[in-house]
């Protein structure tokens, strides 16, 4: 027999995603690349005249060192974590800057949230631990937001574990 209606057990709990953080955007990448780029050629324009233009090539390789860092850094932008917590079912993508995605499915009933935390440095390791299977999770958060999205978390997979 078909429903409209999605089944109550079907219906996400708790659904997150999560990205890591850049905070300079396309633009303002755009922008430091220009800036750089005239300072490196400004402040290498004196040591041409003087006759040392090696120098140049030093200044063209920090720029090229640069670009290739925060090409690289975008590029481990594009890996996300897909969590959805359902009183079934608990999902787990991750989907790395390739767009290859790898996904564990746990059993919520089952399944632990395990914390790693630091005196200093506050809550370095989240992990899903189900049945001898450990996932590290939320490696993209700092540690305040990692502290948050685990209170969160741990909320909705006890309220799971209740039985709503």
């Amino acid at each position: 027999m078909a429903y409209d209606s999605p089944h109550r057990s079907d219906s996400p709990v708790f659904c997150a995603e999560i990205r890591p953080h850049r905070s300079l955007g396309p633009q303002g990448f755009r922008v430091l690349m220009m800036l750089l780029c005239v300072a490196s050629i400004v402040v290498s324009l004196p040591f041409v005249i003087l006759g040392f233009w090696p120098v140049v090539g030093f200044f063209g390789l920090d720029f090229l060192g640069l670009y290739i860092a925060f090409r690289v850094s975008y590029r481990q932008g594009l890996a996300f974590e897909v969590l959805e917590l359902t009183p079934v079912r608990l999902l787990l993508r991750k989907v790395d800057p390739r767009g290859v995605a790898r996904e564990w499915l746990f059993n919520p009933l089952w399944t632990r949230l395990d914390r790693q935390d630091d005196a200093d440095f506050g809550l370095q390791r989240l992990a899903l631990s189900s049945r001898g299977q450990e996932v590290v999770i939320a490696r993209d958060l700092s540690p305040p937001e990692r502290e948050s999205f685990a209170e969160a978390f741990s909320r909705a997979l006890a309220e799971v574990k209740r039985g709503l």
